[in-house]
Formats: C-alpha cells, structure tokens, sequence
C-alpha cells in the first residue's frame, strides 16, 4: 500500500511550519492564522463552529482563539438574541492582515499545484474530499469518547 498518508502529513507539516515562519513578523503562530483567515471569511462564526472547519478539539481552538483575542486581532460580541452564545469578529488589525494571509495562500496554492492539469487538480481535489469524509466519520466517533477496532 502507498503511504499517501505520510505524504499527506508531510505536506501539511511542511506548509505549516512555513507560514509559522512566515507569519512570526505578525506574531502569529502554531497555526493561529488558519483561525484567523476562517473568522476573516465567516465574521460572526461561534467558536465550535471554527474548531469543527479546523478539524481541532473544542480545547485547542479556545487556547488559539483566547490568544487572538488578547492579541487584537479578533473580539468576541454577544449573540443578539442569546447572551451564551460569542461570535467572533474580526478586529481592525485582524482585518489588515488577512489580505496577506489570503495572498500567502493563493501562492502556495500556486507552487503546490505546479505542473498539475487543471483535471488532474480537479481529480485531486474530488478525492482528497472522499478522504477527508471517511476520516471525519471516525474522528466524530473518537471525539465522542469511542474507541476504533483495528
């Protein structure tokens, strides 16, 4: 069997560490900007929502969204409706900085595609979602305490 998913890891892996480099001049890091960049596209998300799109437990997104907060680059505002419930904003600052973190993406996007067809990055993207939900099923079963039989 390939070991597509070691491959997958350290593409991920390699990304990640790239933009924790390339985003230290905006104090951002160990992947604090993945929040960052989908708060700046779905403004007035709720935090369980963010950690479900990130694929992070609840605990993770709340030290990473906490640190964004206290960095100035998101708020927390009450729910109209219901005072539980935080949605998170983008700030100001938050919203300075996203361009470039948009930018930043697009060009990796770019250099990881490079001398891909457009169908074989249509082919790609298809089956890396078929992945992606088989995975989803066990992590939502994991998460809930369960434990897979190997």
């Amino acid at each position: 069997m390939k070991e597509i998913l070691r491959e997958i890891g350290m593409i991920a892996r390699a990304l990640d560490s790239i933009s924790n480099i390339e985003f230290k001049d905006f104090d951002l890091t160990k992947g604090q900007y993945l929040y960052l960049v989908r708060i700046c596209e779905n403004p007035g998300i709720i935090q369980e929502k963010v950690a479900e799109m990130i694929k992070v437990d609840r605990t993770t997104a709340a030290r990473a969204i906490k640190k964004l907060e206290k960095q100035g680059f998101i708020e927390k505002k009450n729910d109209a409706s219901n005072k539980k419930i935080k949605k998170l904003y983008p700030t100001s600052n938050g919203e300075r900085i996203y361009p470039f973190l948009k930018k930043e993406g697009e060009y990796t996007d770019k250099v990881a595609l490079a001398g891909l067809s457009s169908e074989e990055t249509d082919t790609m993207f298809r089956l890396l979602q078929k992945v992606r939900m088989n995975i989803e099923v066990d992590w939502e079963y994991v998460k809930k305490g369960n434990k897979r039989k190997y």
